[in-house]
Order: structure tokens, then C-alpha cells, then sequence
């Protein structure tokens, strides 16, 4: 048997969720199961749980995505949460970010076979990507790395007053307080542990959100952000 026959139905909740999407979240969750197992993005063990554990689990982040901001994905890998997220939410302009290459071809064959419009893929790290991206409303990721290092990543890409949203799983809480000296660092002002997907997924997912002030990234970052703005500026000139 192959992995792709692994691939259980969608349940009645992705139809609600995905609403007119639906068609499409299906086509990804294929993709996913096949050329995702396939290039190594994923291991087959996901696969049955594919819909609860990954398609709903992120498309359940809109729940707190502000209307008609932009965000990106950091770490974006096979394309969650940005791309479920994505597909429920067609006001958002959105940026997957991905450092390496196998990804961000898998990346951007699913948003040209899903017709996202409103998504654009960007091979890159985030520190180097700094000053390169317009800074965005809202920072997204998932399993990429711990709350402080995360932060570090992602928080300096945000606009003032933006926020970064971690999905994260039992360790959250414990997480965040260990994090806290270094997010306070990195000019966050305020936190908070938010639980979302009430009669979507079960359990519901845990989400850190990671406010920020008037300088995202703290003073450590200034310099650089305004270095990196320089650098634009001279490039385009020479363009």
C-alpha cells in the first residue's frame, strides 16, 4: 500500500472550514501525502493523521489572524500553517519562508496548482531576508524551533506593533516563561497562550502570541534593520 492510499477521507469539519476551498484542501492534502512523503517533507507516519494533526490544526490559526494584514510564515517547510491558512483566509497577503530549496520548489508548485494569488514564496533565512521583505502584521510558525530562538527569527520582521503567533503543543506555557528575558529583549511588550479550534480539533490548538512595541527586535536590531534598509535603497539605485 502506498502512502497516498494511507490518506483518510476529509472529515465534516474541513468542509466547514475550507468552505469554497474545500476542493483545494483536499488537492493539498494529497500533495502532502504523496510528493510530500515523496521529497521528504513530511514522514508517512503523518499521513493518516494529515487533516486533524496538520490541515485543521493550522487553518484554525485564523481564528485570530487580524482582517486583511500580512504575514509571514517563518520556516514555512511543507507549507504550514501559511498554506492552510491561506486557503481559509484570501484577505491575507501572506509569505512563506523557507531556507531550503526542495521546499520552496514544493511550495511554490502547491500555490500554483491551488491558484493562491494572495501567497508569494521566498527562499530564505529570516535573518538574512531582513530588509529585503517588507516588515509584515503578523509572524506565523510552527515546530520550527523554541519560543526564544523562534523569537529571535521572527519577531525582527514584524512592523511596529505587529505580533508573532508560535503554534506549539503542551510545552507552551513552560516555554514562555522561559523565553521571557529574551522576548523582552526583543521588544515584546505583551504575551499570552491562546486556544483555538473550539468543535473543529480536539484537542485545541495552542497558540503563544508575541506582541510587540514600537521597535520589533529591540535594540539589537535597529542598527541592522536600518543597515539592511540602506543596502535596498543602494541596490535599487544601482538597478
Amino acid at each position: 500500500m502506498t502512502e497516498a492510499a494511507e490518506l483518510p477521507p476529509a472529515p465534516e469539519q474541513a468542509c466547514e472550514v475550507f468552505g469554497d476551498r474545500f476542493a483545494d484542501a483536499v488537492r493539498y492534502a494529497e500533495l502532502l501525502a504523496e510528493a510530500g512523503v515523496q521529497r521528504g517533507l513530511i514522514g508517512p507516519r503523518e499521513v493518516p493523521r494529515l487533516w486533524e494533526r496538520h490541515l485543521l490544526n493550522c487553518a484554525v490559526l485564523s481564528e485570530v489572524v487580524p482582517e486583511g494584514v500580512t504575514v509571514c510564515d517563518v520556516g514555512s517547510g511543507a507549507g504550514l500553517p501559511g498554506i492552510p491558512l491561506a486557503l481559509v483566509r484570501e484577505d491575507l497577503k501572506i509569505t512563506l519562508l523557507e531556507p531550503l530549496l526542495r521546499r520552496t520548489t514544493f511550495l511554490t508548485e502547491v500555490v500554483e496548482l491551488l491558484g493562491l494569488d494572495h501567497v508569494t514564496v521566498v527562499r530564505g533565512r529570516a535573518e538574512e531576508v531582513m530588509g529585503t521583505i517588507t516588515p509584515v502584521h503578523v509572524v506565523t510558525a510552527r515546530a520550527v524551533a523554541p519560543l526564544d530562538r523562534l523569537a529571535t527569527w521572527g519577531i525582527p520582521l514584524l512592523r511596529p506593533y505587529g505580533e508573532m503567533l508560535a503554534l506549539k503543543g503542551d510545552t507552551a506555557e513552560e516555554e514562555l516563561k522561559s523565553a521571557a528575558t529574551a522576548l523582552s529583549k526583543l521588544g515584546a511588550v505583551e504575551t499570552s497562550i491562546l486556544h483555538v479550534g473550539e468543535g473543529t480539533v480536539d484537542p485545541l490548538s495552542t497558540v503563544v502570541r508575541v506582541e510587540v512595541g514600537e521597535s520589533p527586535g529591540g535594540v539589537r536590531f535597529a542598527a541592522k534593520r536600518a543597515k539592511a534598509a540602506r543596502t535596498g535603497r543602494a541596490r535599487r539605485r544601482r538597478g
